[in-house]
């Protein structure tokens, strides 16, 4: 027979309390779990009654969290952060160059830079396997929580994340965005004011992207109008396709613009925005994640591959294979 602690502290009791905490509706969070909204209300249902309180409480159609359920939520954070630490502390005394490594890379970043490396890193360490995720921002940072990636490429400063105790980052390379465009007055152009950029119609990232959420950041403390944007895509390729045949704007990544100079510069101009929009690629890990061997070594490994020719140099040159 289970005590209350085993109760309590079951996996899947708490995974569902932590996805119906993050989402605040048993519709979303049971679609997420792949449960019957029934099924998911039963569960927490069990909790308060093993803790003795209600967890959550409704205002109108509004789900809230009750103290309780804060006090529930803090303990549950605690309990999964110190697995994940013992998990890594166990994995400290393990090969450099045998396992698994887990990167989860944020969808709308030019990859070919890290798919080399990873060719390369692979021929000189065939026996650790890297598993590469392109995932949206949200889904990174649920990783990264959960531990069941190891690191992260991704974009920053990034203003969602109020703690950032629990990790650490390393910057790559210091990012500009570039506003592309079909207008021949501009074609000389070096930079291009915010405010004329708002003549254009764009074609943008979608609202909750880490590039839609800066230029509109970019826009506000100008005092200006966000950009009117006909339509949202992903990822740096699905924008360029669609504003070169709609001959709409947008706003790319200075490594995609290199990554893909040729094809750009036959149906684009560019140029910087005044005042410049500019963010850091970076690796983020969880606190100590380095001290893994085989973490620190493909670190390591790929602060040596940039040294030997920087990231921008390495584009280029994959541009100009073709």
């Amino acid at each position: 027979m289970k005590t209350k602690q085993e109760n309590i502290f079951s996996s899947k009791t708490l995974s569902y309390f932590l996805q119906l905490a993050e989402t605040m509706s048993y519709t979303q969070a049971a679609q997420i779990l792949g449960i019957t909204q029934s099924a998911l209300t039963q569960q927490i249902k069990k909790l308060e009654r093993t803790v003795g309180a209600p967890l959550f409480y409704s205002v109108g159609k509004k789900l809230h969290l009750s103290d309780a359920g804060y006090t529930m939520l803090d303990a549950t954070h605690q309990i999964y952060e110190t697995l994940n630490q013992a998990a890594d502390e166990i994995q400290q005394s393990t090969s450099a160059t045998q396992g698994d490594i887990s990167i989860g890379i944020l969808a709308s970043i030019e990859d070919q830079v890290f798919i080399q490396f990873a060719v390369q890193y692979y021929l000189k360490n065939p026996e650790v396997k890297l598993i590469f995720h392109m995932l949206t921002r949200k889904e990174i940072w649920e990783r990264l929580e959960n531990n069941t990636i190891d690191l992260a490429i991704m974009y920053l400063p990034d203003d969602s994340i109020k703690n950032w105790k629990p990790y650490e980052s390393r910057k790559i390379l210091t990012e500009d965005l570039l506003f592309v465009h079909h207008e021949p007055q501009w074609s000389k152009k070096k930079r291009i004011r915010l405010r004329d950029t708002l003549e254009k119609k764009w074609v943008t990232y979608p609202p909750k992207y880490y590039l839609n959420s800066l230029i509109r950041e970019s826009y506000k403390n100008a005092l200006l109008d966000k950009p009117v944007s006909v339509a949202h895509f992903a990822t740096p390729s699905q924008l360029f396709d669609f504003a070169n045949i709609t001959k709409t704007a947008t706003a790319l990544p200075i490594s995609y613009v290199v990554a893909h100079r040729n094809e750009v510069q036959q149906k684009f101009w560019t140029a910087l925005f005044e005042p410049e929009i500019s963010f850091d690629l970076a690796f983020v890990f969880r606190r100590d994640k380095d001290q893994i061997p085989r973490i620190e070594n493909i670190m390591n490994a790929f602060e040596k591959y940039l040294s030997e020719k920087d990231y921008i140099s390495r584009l280029t040159e994959i541009s100009q294979k073709g």
